[in-house]
């Protein structure tokens, strides 16, 4: 190898022990001394529970592990949201698993709490997998109820789609293994089954210091509402249960003996590794934004047998289109091309922008794929559309719509991964997340923003120098640097992955050689969900 891949490898490795580092940390929840409480009180950790229920040492992918991060540091921080979301098996059924994490502010919703725990019903509702609750929670966090209560996409959603669930079909298992407060008590209780442990679980609206508030009524919690009152007073809950463990041996039990869903048919066939070392992707990537890198490399180390079919492959060189198979599984690439290229007409094409050819044969193939009933699988690394006269004049806005109808249109699943830039509409274009990837992650080397940051930077800063100098204010070339760097520091921070993941606009921040594993076991899961809706694009421009 020369040195310029030991120096991309070097900066890859870096990049992902920082973020080996960082969740490892998020891992730790509250921290030792909550976790500890937790044991004293005979109860497993959030994690601990998800892990016994899953099946042993099965693949699993954890959502949503950086959602939150850095956010709410005035109120202590909120490490992974404060729940617990991992798609795994279950005695070989893929599921979906929430769960509380009481080392966090007692389980406490945060606002996005509340989204991560949407996010996971979207998954079990597009996929068609059972979804199960292991309840730990304390409530809406009530210094931020505003942000958390009301609204469309609040808390009271959670609960409508419990209910829009169980009308699907869709297999919802609930326990109770700690507190269960106020309108989060409906989560449970709107499930197919729920379950309770004996002395360490309660539900009720109210807990009795506002029983007594209220009305005057002196009465303990567990009498209120523990485990006795519920299983064998109100009828509230179907099983009680002695402990953690028991509990999450009932819910392995029940799913045991579902019966087997309808699939979706995506073709698979024996998996085949990569011909070529999949490690070495550690080495493509570039250790610099501003260098080229052929995307092609990339994608013979992730698909089986290192082999493609590409689709259109003299034509629109700045997106690779092709069919392949990951996994066994067949899949339609779109990537961007990172490599500076040439266009049908000879002329250089800038590695990562989008042109109109590029535009016009990816919505085409996308096209195809829905046809044919190929899931897609869309590799991102792209600043944008290209820009200028010639683009304009040549239809660039109409070729980019097309590709977007079809992008919006398509039915079949569609997974997203990230690996450099994601920028302004190419973002769209290559199905980022308001185009409703089943699964979207990033690399460590991903970047999602408007634009770039030096460019914006120099964006904002106009305008800032603009408005100083409307108001009679002289601006020497120190303080323009000094306020230049300022404004990218503080925009370059919001492109970072992290702060994507930590807003949910990615699912995950991931190891590029788990990508692989990723885009297998989202097919896997989507193939529980046939397709019902017939693809059509409606009005298109050609």
């Amino acid at each position: 190898m020369n040195i310029e891949f030991n120096r991309n490898e070097d900066q890859m490795k870096l990049l992902i022990s920082q973020m080996q580092q960082r969740l490892n940390k998020i891992y730790e929840g509250g921290g030792k001394a909550r976790i500890q409480k937790l044991h004293e009180q005979g109860k497993m950790t959030a994690r601990e529970r998800v892990d016994y229920l899953l099946d042993k040492d099965s693949p699993r992918l954890e959502i949503g592990a950086f959602a939150g991060y850095e956010m709410y540091e005035e109120h202590g921080g909120c490490p992974a949201g404060g729940v617990i979301v991992m798609l795994g098996y279950i005695h070989g059924r893929l599921c979906i698993v929430v769960a509380n994490d009481a080392t966090v502010k007692a389980g406490a919703w945060f606002p996005i709490t509340g989204k991560k725990n949407l996010r996971a019903q979207e998954i079990a509702m597009e996929n068609r997998i059972p979804i199960i609750y292991l309840v730990d929670s304390a409530g809406v966090y009530l210094p931020m109820q505003d942000e958390i209560f009301p609204d469309k996409e609040h808390f009271g959603r959670i609960f409508r789609n419990n209910a829009i669930m169980s009308s699907l079909g869709i297999p919802q298992i609930a326990a109770v293994m700690g507190s269960c407060v106020a309108g989060g008590a409906y989560l449970p209780i709107m499930s197919d089954e729920a379950m309770i442990v004996d002395k360490t679980g309660t539900i009720f609206l109210a807990g009795s210091y506002l029983v007594k508030a209220a009305i005057g009524e002196n009465i303990d919690n567990e009498t209120l509402g523990g485990a006795t009152t519920h299983c064998e007073i109100s009828g509230v809950t179907d099983y009680k249960c002695k402990d953690d463990k028991d509990c999450l041996n009932r819910i392995r039990n029940i799913i045991s003996k579902l019966g087997k869903p309808d699939y979706a048919g995506f073709d698979r066939i024996e998996p085949a590794p990569p011909a070529l070392k999949e490690e070495e992707i550690l080495g493509i990537i570039p250790d610099a934004r501003d260098k080229q890198f052929d995307m092609y490399e990339v994608i013979k180390r992730l698909v089986d047998k290192s082999e493609f079919e590409e689709y259109k492959e003299l034509y629109g060189k700045s997106i690779i289109c092709a069919y392949a198979r990951i996994d066994g599984w067949a899949v339609g690439i779109v990537a961007n091309q990172r490599k500076v290229v040439k266009s049908k007409k000879g002329e250089m094409q800038f590695g990562g922008v989008i042109y109109s050819d590029s535009a016009d044969k990816a919505a085409r193939f996308i096209m195809n794929c829905n046809q044919k009933k190929i899931p897609l699988v869309f590799l991102q690394d792209a600043t944008g559309f290209m820009v200028g006269s010639r683009s304009e004049h040549g239809g660039i806005i109409k070729d980019g719509a097309k590709m977007v109808n079809a992008q919006s249109n398509s039915v079949v699943p569609k997974f997203t991964v990230i690996i450099g830039n994601s920028y302004g509409a190419a973002n769209y274009a290559m199905c980022g997340k308001a185009y409703d990837p089943r699964l979207i992650v990033g690399w460590p080397t991903a970047q999602v923003a408007v634009m770039g940051g030096a460019q914006a930077a120099n964006t904002l800063l106009q305008i800032e120098i603009s408005n100083r100098k409307a108001k009679g204010e002289e601006i020497t070339p120190e303080q323009e640097k000094e306020l230049f760097n300022k404004i990218k520091s503080r925009y370059d921070k919001q492109t970072t992955p992290y702060y994507a993941a930590a807003r949910l606009w990615l699912d995950a921040i991931i190891h590029p050689l788990e990508t692989r594993r990723w885009i297998s076991m989202g097919i896997e899961m989507a193939n529980h969900a046939p397709i019902t809706r017939k693809f059509n694009v409606g009005v298109i421009q050609t």
